[in-house]
């Protein structure tokens, strides 16, 4: 018999990168989309996310935090000309995607079942921007469903790709007749690939950021771990129920003291979190902490490592080193060196994800690029200093001379 889950849900997250000196127009874009709103958080409706983020976090990724009622209503007044030019002046700017209906997947008894539940556009000022797509499975209670929905789901984009027919997984959707209308409305929402492609981003695969909580029976006071180990590894590397490589354990796995029954996983493919209902926690209030403070950690840390990307891309080009050196001192200063949070386990993810995702060395190579480009320019601007000295000199010297023959 299978194992059973007690609740789950994914998120396929698709990075774009949109021209800076068009991000304000793409913004007002979003802003006469009638489906599309703009998301302001407000600390009495969003007080975990309020006190999870340290200040300047905070004020980095939702700014509308600091937002009087008063200038609330003033934003919602202006034109979306004014608003667009407002909204770009911050860090970060995010959308919802009002879904008009309840979007299902709607199939025979014999297929997966799902809903798409929410849509969200995360914005940076910088044009690197994601498109986030909640999903979770309806009337299903099999493991291996989420291993295949997560496995096929990501790569709905492939254009040689067809899940209508692959493992009973289709889209018949309120809004979306076919697969192809959601896939056009992603391509709406993200543009053209060519920046994306620029930094070398895939265009065609979403990361995941996956949770799963499983009855106690398979994972529990009476049942180990070992029990579940092998689902554990497939579903932490997003691989198909019948995949039968073995794999003798996860290196990528992170438990922590407060986690009874509950294992993160990251990798450079996304982040998911193996629960077991043995601990009432694991499906009462993890599940809304790992999406509600943890997914926004995951997106920080994917956004500073596109965003060195970037820097490392313009220094390619002649043209913007200043520019490029320029951005990496206020990478640095505004992101670089500022704490995420100050909880415990927090900090803990924060720091796995960094690791995992291998920002460090990638932070490493941009500094030594900019070591090298410093030093070039400092030794080009002392050159030019001298040169400017040696041309004053000269015609110091052709003064003098004047000077003295004109005594004669």
């Amino acid at each position: 018999m299978g194992q059973k889950i007690k609740y789950q849900y994914s998120y396929f997250i698709h990075p774009f990168v949109i021209k800076e000196n068009k991000y304000q127009k793409y913004l007002l874009k979003l802003l006469k989309n009638k489906n599309i709103r703009l998301r302001i958080f407000r600390k009495e409706s969003d007080l975990r996310l309020y006190k999870y983020f340290l200040p300047k976090m905070q004020e980095f990724l939702f700014s509308s935090f600091g937002f009087s009622e008063n200038k609330r209503k003033k934003l919602e007044e202006l034109p979306n000309e004014t608003r667009a030019a407002i909204l770009a002046g911050y860090p970060c700017t995010i959308f919802e995607y009002d879904l008009p209906r309840d979007v299902h997947g709607k199939t025979d008894e014999n297929c997966i079942f799902f809903k798409i539940r929410k849509l969200e556009i995360v914005c940076f000022n910088t044009g690197i921007c994601f498109l986030l797509m909640k999903t979770n499975l309806d009337n299903i209670d099999e493991f291996f469903d989420v291993l295949n929905f997560n496995y096929r789901f990501r790569d709905i984009q492939k254009k040689d790709e067809c899940i209508g027919t692959y493992q009973n997984i289709h889209l018949q959707m309120d809004t979306f007749s076919d697969i192809s209308k959601l896939t056009d409305l992603i391509e709406d929402i993200t543009g053209s690939k060519v920046e994306s492609i620029k930094l070398d981003l895939d265009t065609e695969r979403f990361l995941s950021y996956s949770y799963v909580c499983i009855d106690q029976q398979s994972w529990g006071m009476n049942s180990s771990f070992e029990n579940v180990e092998n689902n554990f590894i497939k579903f932490s590397n997003f691989l198909p129920a019948d995949n039968s490589v073995d794999y003798e354990k996860d290196n990528n796995a992170v438990t922590f003291s407060k986690w009874k029954y509950a294992k993160l996983s990251v990798s450079k493919h996304g982040v998911t979190l193996f629960a077991s209902d043995a601990d009432m926690y694991n499906y009462t209030i993890l599940p809304d902490e790992f999406e509600g403070v943890y997914l926004y950690t995951y997106l920080l840390n994917l956004y500073k490592k596109i965003y060195l990307k970037k820097i490392n891309f313009e220094f390619t080009k002649t043209q913007d080193v200043t520019k490029g050196c320029r951005k990496f001192v206020d990478f640095t200063k505004r992101l670089w060196i500022q704490e995420v949070t100050d909880e415990e386990v927090g900090s803990w993810i924060n720091l796995e994800i960094a690791k995992k995702i291998d920002i460090d060395r990638l932070y490493v190579d941009v500094k030594n690029q900019y070591d090298v480009m410093y030093k070039n320019m400092r030794v080009e601007r002392n050159s030019k200093i001298m040169l400017f000295l040696v041309g004053i000199l000269i015609l110091t010297l052709i003064f003098n001379m004047l000077n003295y023959f004109n005594m004669f």
